[in-house]
């Protein structure tokens, strides 16, 4: 039995590029971006108005030109216009195009017009109120680096460019497999000795929130069943999630039948609680990586937040980072396991603190409803006292 810390490690060692594809626009949003994006011309392209009001030659100003003449009317979408005369104005939009002979934008707030001649009531600044051509990027600039997650702002960065389809990190073919003869559908009513399914559909949850639309299968307990479904899911998957099958049980197939087929093991069983039969491996050939987790409802959960998701991510090339919350109360760890304890976040005077969800162990499913996520306790002789910061690992 291995430690949490060499089994997150071999499961980082054996991470896999899916490869790229190209998705339109509107469906890119919460992928991982492939490609650098880059300004097909200066932004904004031309010096633009970001006030309605009137454009003038501040020199005009400058000289004491009490009124000025009004030419005309300029909106956004008009091809660049020319001021005629120099001591002459010309009323703008936001958005607009700066008219040739204009250098500054005064705000109607800021004038007055009457029968066509406007006169400024404060002070104008020269240049004031225009965005600049090339301010924000120049032509050939990097607008947004590849291996961001796209975000709905990002999709506006896409149209500004031209960008119909976008390149993308593509995402793994999944199957969800549920395990057990006391499963039955949710739509039914369970007898005294079985049970609705529900590992299977927090689990395909989880995963539509990455953009991943898991197929599901059952498996019953029964060898040759499981070895017949297992062949095929493992020649048409890039991953196999389990849930159950893997513990000590005289029905527990999954690990012999997973190596009949030639999946190598990893590892199997982690000083943890929950998930301390969790089970990884991959089929060399094949390149299928395969998660089997214990059945317990917790023990799933929780084991797709702290194997699952960090190799997914490590395999799009997303980095990782850390997150860390203080202890609202003291938590012992006295055990040789590390424990990852549900807890409940509050934001307490600026600093995410967290508290233990009560539980009746790892197969306390409500629990999970409860909770925000889990803190990782490596064992050790003191307890975890109040105040002090912890890994946390948010349920997603």
């Amino acid at each position: 039995m291995i430690t949490f810390e060499e089994a997150y490690r071999r499961i980082m060692l054996n991470t896999k590029d899916f490869g790229d594809e190209a998705v339109d626009l509107m469906k890119s949003t919460n992928r991982i971006l492939a490609e650098s994006i880059y300004a097909d011309r200066d932004f904004p392209p031309f010096d633009r108005a970001t006030k309605d009001g009137i454009a003038i030659k501040y020199e005009s100003f400058e000289k004491g030109i009490p009124y000025f003449n009004v030419e005309g009317v300029v909106s956004a979408g008009m091809p660049q216009q020319k001021l005629i005369g120099e001591e002459n104005c010309l009323e703008i939009m936001t958005g607009a195009v700066l008219p040739h002979n204009t250098d500054t934008i005064v705000m109607y707030e800021d004038i007055e017009i009457v029968d066509g001649f406007a006169s400024i009531k404060s002070n104008p600044r020269k240049g004031q109120n225009i965005h600049k051509k090339g301010e924000d990027k120049k032509q050939g600039e990097v607008l947004l680096e590849k291996g961001i997650r796209i975000s709905p702002a990002d999709i506006g960065v896409f149209a500004t460019v031209g960008k119909v389809e976008v390149l993308v990190k593509k995402l793994p073919k999944v199957c969800v497999i549920s395990t057990g003869n006391e499963l039955v559908d949710i739509s039914e009513t369970p007898l005294a000795h079985q049970i609705r399914t529900s590992n299977v559909l927090s689990l395909q949850t989880a995963l539509a929130s990455e953009n991943i639309h898991a197929d599901h299968i059952h498996l019953l307990d029964d060898k040759k069943s499981i070895t017949q479904k297992l062949t095929v899911a493992l020649r048409e998957y890039d991953v196999l999630l389990l849930s159950g099958g893997v513990s000590k049980g005289k029905y527990d197939f999954i690990p012999e039948v997973l190596d009949d087929l030639g999946v190598d093991k990893v590892f199997h069983k982690v000083l943890q609680r929950p998930g301390k039969p969790m089970w990884f491996g991959r089929h060399e050939s094949l390149k299928t990586a395969v998660f089997s987790f214990p059945g317990n409802p917790v023990s799933t959960f929780a084991n797709y937040h702290i194997y699952f998701l960090p190799w997914l991510y490590n395999s799009l090339g997303v980095d990782n980072e850390s997150e860390f919350v203080i202890l609202d109360e003291d938590l012992p760890n006295t055990t040789p396991l590390t424990l990852f304890i549900p807890v409940k976040t509050f934001w307490d005077k600026g600093t995410l603190m967290a508290r233990k969800i009560e539980n009746s162990g790892s197969g306390d499913l409500t629990c999970l409803a409860y909770s925000d996520g889990f803190v990782c306790l490596p064992p050790q002789e003191i307890p975890y006292y109040r105040g002090l910061l912890v890994p946390y690992i948010p349920v997603k």
